[in-house]
């Protein structure tokens, strides 16, 4: 297997500076956190005032690009014909998923493509439930099913089992789901039409929660995805910036390799290879409709267990390439976009605990308020303008005055989430493991 060793795989010690860079990390925002109050700044509130404004400014920009896309894509049913569409490798890393794997087969098997153009390719990736049985069962019943097996200590968790696929396929696109995953019946045909429009390197489809109305856990993940979705193109449209999201995400082949194939030494592979994406150059194209849908966790244990790895990985990719984001690689706009959501999602969590703390013992009012209150305002607008979209798949959550609320309350969660995995990152050494979520088959 191709590797461009300019991005990915470098060497051991490049990632052992994680911990040193979270250490500085955590010191840099104490150290931003505290001066206003030791300082006594008399005018400071106007500075938060002032970057609340251009945050805003920004945030708002984002979201309303997603009006051209309401009217561009929303409905986007255009086809292309068979002999203009390409082979495809569908790649599946399956771990101990006996309550979805069945469904997901036999949805892949009937989807509306070329049969001679198309491979199915699930990793049993160390399975110690049914799940080989299963695939061994429909693998007979199916003829372009193919398995593939990995044991439970090969090590490299989801990306190595994608890597190791690799080897086996034979196409020119890879498309990459979860074992969870729902698609419509003509989700590839649409998908091919949207890449041949757009001439994209990858594209990820908006992820859907189908279990949405579950429960107010999964309702609220509803409309964290919508309003991701909304973020990602409207970033994607100002900025040339966009992300994978693991789920029903498509890959040129050749793009793949020439950046470096999946990241083993990250927990969140598709965030680590949308950065490599970005420094080569790759554009990522987000399709709003058909989605994929997904189950959502539905305890907070769960929720917490995911968050905690996406946070982690999150920081993981900055700390890994963010020397290089700031190289002639990648353009200005690209850098600033870049730097305002890693303020927002990263750092501002971090400063904000820390001046409520602070502010707590000192008994006075908390200095960066205000950024804290424009990055919740601007989250709510994109949870409302995401769930009133039109879209195909589960339905979105109409949004009223208490469900707003509690979407808001919910999304709170990141500023317990990025401050605790970030202490862990400083202190403890990174074992890279695959926490899977438990699939029950909704």
């Amino acid at each position: 297997m191709r590797k461009n060793h300019n991005f990915v795989f470098m060497n051991k010690g490049f990632y052992k500076n994680r911990r040193l860079k979270s250490s500085l990390f955590i010191a840099a925002c104490l150290l931003v956190s505290i001066i206003p109050h030791i300082f006594h700044l008399k005018n400071f509130i106007y500075f938060t005032f002032a970057i609340s404004f251009l945050i805003a400014c920004y945030g708002l920009i984002l979201i309303s690009k997603n009006t051209k896309r309401s009217n561009t894509f929303a409905n986007n049913d255009e086809t292309i014909i068979d002999s203009e569409l390409p082979m495809l490798d569908i790649l599946v890393a399956a771990r101990d998923e006996e309550n979805v794997i069945e469904r997901l087969v036999n949805r892949l098997v009937n989807l509306d493509y070329p049969t001679n153009k198309l491979n199915i390719y699930v990793i049993d990736d160390g399975s110690v439930d049914k799940t080989p049985l299963i695939l061994e069962r429909l693998s007979r019943e199916f003829g372009k099913l193919k398995i593939i097996s990995r044991s439970s200590n090969a090590g490299g968790g989801k990306s190595g089992a994608l890597n190791y696929a690799l080897k086996f396929t034979q196409g020119e696109w890879i498309f990459i789901l979860d074992a969870d995953a729902q698609l419509q019946k003509d989700t590839l045909l649409r998908l091919f039409a949207f890449v041949h429009d757009g001439s994209w390197s990858a594209v990820q489809l908006r992820k859907s929660v189908i279990n949405f109305n579950k429960n107010y856990l999964t309702t609220c993940q509803s409309m964290e995805m919508a309003m991701d979705a909304i973020f990602q193109y409207g970033r994607l449209s100002v900025a040339g910036v966009s992300e994978l999201r693991g789920n029903g995400q498509l890959i040129h082949k050749e793009v793949l390799l020439k950046c470096g194939s999946f990241n083993e030494d990250t927990v969140t592979d598709d965030l680590d290879l949308s950065l490599r994406l970005l420094l080569s150059k790759a554009k990522i194209g987000i399709l709003w409709d058909p989605p994929v849908m997904e189950e959502g966790v539905e305890s907070i244990s769960a929720l917490l267990s995911q968050r905690q790895r996406w946070a982690e990985g999150g920081l993981q990719r900055f700390f890994d390439y963010g020397e290089q984001l700031f190289s002639k690689k990648i353009e200005l706009i690209q850098k600033f976009d870049l730097t305002y959501f890693f303020i927002l999602q990263y750092a501002l969590p971090i400063i904000s605990m820390i001046d409520l703390i602070l502010s707590i013992f000192l008994f006075k009012s908390p200095c960066y308020w205000p950024i804290s209150l424009t990055a919740f305002s601007l989250s709510g607008i994109a949870v409302w303008y995401g769930s009133s979209c039109k879209s195909e798949g589960p339905a979105l959550q109409k949004l009223n005055l208490m469900m707003m609320l509690v979407s808001l309350v919910y999304l709170s969660h990141w500023f317990l989430v990025i401050p605790w995995v970030t202490i862990k990152m400083s202190i403890f050494p990174k074992k890279i493991l695959w926490k899977k979520t438990l699939h029950t088959g909704v």
